[in-house]
């Protein structure tokens, strides 16, 4: 069945099509003309140039036999779904689902490219998007930590407007080691996003474990089932709160970031 076509307002932006389903402004949904539109008229009333792209960063591997595979990829999306709603002049890019993952090899189902390709394709990636004001990697696997540094790092010394993300992990109340990988925070997180993905009578609580371990030898010899904390008393609700804080905290650090034209309007 053909989606609806319907014109709304996004921020500052001139009317374009957009899907009734969504609502939000997706680079896939849009023509190259559209898009040129917006390039051709990159500064908004308040000198903010657009568009700046939001790039959902996750990956495909294990998170214990409660949660699903695409765990990162779900929770970097909504974070992105969220945050474009709050502030004026962005565009949600296309998800980067299959990353670095190698610590999770031996589970079935992990795909992944690797640290070296990862950090190739966050360069060129970056590089192709020049015909846009900025681009935001929205970080959902802790793995892709260094290609993403060493990648972002070359893109800014090229003088590229590039910013990458992470969400900041809560700390654990009773003062515990910090939760790594498909414990209560991921479980929460899941709960909130999407509760019919979430195998709640398998949750158990795996092991606390160093990330120089994990890096040196991996998960699987560390914790058979891939969990590494304690999804016990995971809830959605406190899932939505940290998805708020999070988002909130992305929207701030776009803002004080994104790019502002310096030629005074009118």
């Amino acid at each position: 069945m053909p989606v609806e076509t319907v014109w709304v307002r996004i921020g500052h932006w001139p009317m374009m099509p957009q899907a009734r389903h969504d609502g939000r402004m997706r680079l896939g949904e849009a023509t190259w003309t559209e898009v040129q539109h917006l390039v051709d008229n990159r500064i908004a009333d308040d000198g903010t140039r657009t568009p700046v792209i939001l790039i959902p960063v996750g990956s495909t591997e294990q998170h214990g036999p409660h949660l699903p595979i695409s765990t990162d990829t779900l929770i970097a999306e909504e974070i992105v779904a969220r945050a474009i709603h709050l502030t004026d002049g962005l565009m949600v890019g296309p998800t980067l689902a299959v990353t670095a993952s190698g610590e999770h090899a031996g589970f079935a189902g992990t795909l992944s490219i690797g640290t070296a390709v990862m950090h190739d394709v966050i360069v060129e990636l970056g590089r192709s998007a020049d015909w846009a004001a900025g681009v935001v990697f929205v970080n959902g696997h802790g793995g892709n930590s260094s290609a993403m540094t060493a990648a972002v790092g070359t893109l800014v010394k090229e003088g590229r407007r590039v910013l990458s993300w992470w969400p900041k992990w809560p700390q654990r109340a009773d003062g515990g080691a910090k939760e790594l990988h498909a414990g209560r925070i991921e479980t929460s997180l899941l709960l909130a996003i999407d509760p019919g993905l979430v195998r709640l009578e398998l949750a158990a609580p795996g092991v606390d474990a160093d990330l120089e371990e994990l890096r040196r030898v991996g998960v699987q010899p560390v914790s058979p089932s891939g969990v590494l904390g304690d999804p016990t008393g995971a809830s959605g609700s406190e899932g939505d709160q940290f998805i708020t804080t999070f988002v909130n905290d992305l929207v701030h650090a776009i803002e004080a970031w994104r790019p502002i034209d310096p030629t005074p309007i009118g």
